[in-house]
């Protein structure tokens, strides 16, 4: 049997954001068939796995070395299957290394490629852009300033929206959040949150727990301070990497549930560059950014990325303007995120005007419907 569609993912959240992109196309165009490379999102719905992505889901150079003949196999079985099925359209999404490679293939066959989920570009190896232009027929792009990135460097390019906007959402107000955590609702509510990798942890946990002591002493305003416990992280490396050392003139809660609920609880947060910025914008909660490397990764990094890019978070590069305070490299300290976090919750003023910023971003992040909208796109490239 012939399939209509391939589509490929190679990570988690492509994974899930492909199964939503399949089930809005086949809501308008039932009979569709799909095959590909995936995990246990797109084969709940209905696609045909034919090579398992997290066999090839690796980070860093020595990962994709090491798992190279698993690559090198996904390549042989997915080009194998296009060119013998010859399918009406292929669906690629994020993953750009591989996804590139096999995109050109399917060009040269005369499939159209539809792009879903673009690797960000705009912020490191902008000569890729060249790359996507020759292999790809449309892009579907999920930050608002990627469409004229995109266009004006002659590629056709749609703003779908973000998938966020269909997954951020909280189950309880504020007070109840704090009820069931047995928190004073008249205490002020800190996130802490450093990401999810344990790398992170080792390197920004105790920079993070120092500046939440120096917050707590200069106040005598009754603090909480909230950490997320990330699926990737146990409780016994929270605590090894700071929490026993300095946290016991602390109060500090570990949340291992309902991570909305509690960044919309918070006051403020003080939060590691990524996704997560964008959601507690979307939660409407005042935050200062951090990104801190190691000095090897930074020097390599100075090599990659794009020299115009004027801000790393994406709130500031959806608004176009410093919404949030970025504090990059030797920046992270506890004196600095003490200086901006008591800024944002002592300095009403200021307080008042990233609230605005933080309006202004959600509004140009516009409505829910990402798959749905990128499912259009999909469907016009389809005979």
């Amino acid at each position: 049997m012939t399939r209509n569609v391939m589509i490929i993912a190679g990570e988690a959240s492509g994974d899930l954001h492909g199964a939503k992109l399949v089930r809005a196309m086949q809501k308008v165009r039932p009979e569709l068939t799909f095959c590909g490379m995936g995990g246990k999102e797109l084969l709940a719905a209905g696609v045909d796995i034919l090579f398992d992505a997290k066999k090839i889901a690796v980070v860093g150079l020595a990962e994709v070395i090491s798992h190279l003949p698993d690559i090198l196999t996904a390549q042989k079985i997915l080009r194998k299957t296009i060119k013998k099925e010859h399918p009406e359209l292929l669906i690629i999404i994020d993953f750009p290394d591989f996804n590139l490679m096999l995109a050109k293939f399917a060009k040269k066959l005369g499939i159209p490629v539809f792009y879903y989920i673009s690797p960000q570009v705009w912020a490191w190896r902008p000569g890729r852009v060249k790359t996507i232009a020759q292999r790809v027929d449309r892009v579907g792009v999920i930050l608002p300033f990627e469409e004229e990135f995109f266009r004006s460097r002659g590629l056709i390019a749609d703003y779908v929206g973000h998938p966020l906007l269909d997954s951020v959402k909280i189950t309880k107000n504020r007070r109840k959040f704090c009820k069931e955590q047995t928190i004073d609702p008249e205490s002020l509510c800190i996130g802490l949150l450093p990401g999810s990798r344990k790398k992170e942890i080792v390197s920004l946990l105790p920079i993070l727990l120092k500046s939440a002591q120096r917050v707590q002493k200069q106040k005598q305003q009754k603090m909480v301070f909230l950490i997320p416990l990330a699926s990737t992280i146990s409780k016994s490396e929270i605590r090894e990497n700071g929490l026993d050392k300095f946290g016991s003139n602390l109060d500090i809660r570990i949340i291992t549930e309902n991570r909305y609920d509690m960044m919309a609880a918070c006051d403020a947060a003080v939060v590691v560059s990524g996704t997560v910025t964008l959601e507690l914008a979307l939660l409407d909660t005042p935050m200062v950014v951090i990104y801190k490397v190691s000095p090897g990764t930074y020097r390599m990094g100075k090599l990659l990325i794009n020299k115009d890019l004027k801000y790393f978070s994406l709130v500031n590069l959806i608004g176009g303007k410093e919404i949030v305070p970025e504090l990059f490299q030797d920046e992270v300290n506890p004196e600095r995120i003490e200086t901006e976090l008591s800024a944002i919750l002592f300095d009403q003023q200021k307080r008042s005007i990233m609230l605005q910023g933080l309006k202004d971003v959600r509004d140009k992040m516009g409505k829910a419907g990402a798959s749905e909208k990128a499912a259009e796109l999909a469907l016009g490239l389809l005979p």
